[in-house]
């Protein structure tokens, strides 16, 4: 079974529903993958918009999320620890938890990147409080495999 990441929300290519966006209600889209690579100890999720304005915006990033998970409900707490175990590092928002998109007016279409990578380890050797591009980074060394859905928004 090949690795997948799959949300009601959010389909592959299409349009990021208001709620889930600035606009709207700005709540953590729910995300379900299967088809993990044996050896998978833990996943991480990025969600980056690389057509923002100052380079790639870095809207959410969730890791530690136990191996044994297989996904991640919607409307998450922005807190920067969740019941499972799992950690939310600080977006480029300044904040933990997710930030919707919310590309400047006019600025034309935004692509946002919601990628899983499955990793080797239990948990990822960050701070207390890691940005999304340190959670990117830690994840490189350790990642088996990953898998991605992009959603596309404009204002």
């Amino acid at each position: 079974m090949p690795f997948t990441l799959t949300s009601p929300s959010i389909r592959d290519g299409a349009s990021v529903p208001p709620r889930h966006a600035c606009t709207g209600e700005n709540l953590s889209p729910p995300l379900s993958w299967q088809g993990a690579p044996e050896g998978a100890k833990s996943f991480a999720l990025v969600c980056a918009d690389p057509d923002a304005p100052s380079g790639t915006f870095r809207h959410w990033a969730v890791f530690d999320i136990p191996g044994t998970a297989a996904s991640l409900d919607e409307a998450l707490p922005p807190s920067p620890d969740l019941p499972d175990g799992s950690r939310q590092a600080v977006n480029d928002f300044g904040k933990p938890g997710y930030g919707g998109p919310c590309p400047p007016k006019g600025h034309g279409m935004h692509h946002y990147h919601f990628r899983l990578t499955a990793l080797d380890v239990e948990r990822l050797d960050l701070p207390a409080r890691p940005t999304c591009r340190q959670v990117e980074a830690a994840v490189r060394s350790h990642a088996l495999a990953a898998v991605e859905i992009v959603g596309l928004f404009e204002r």
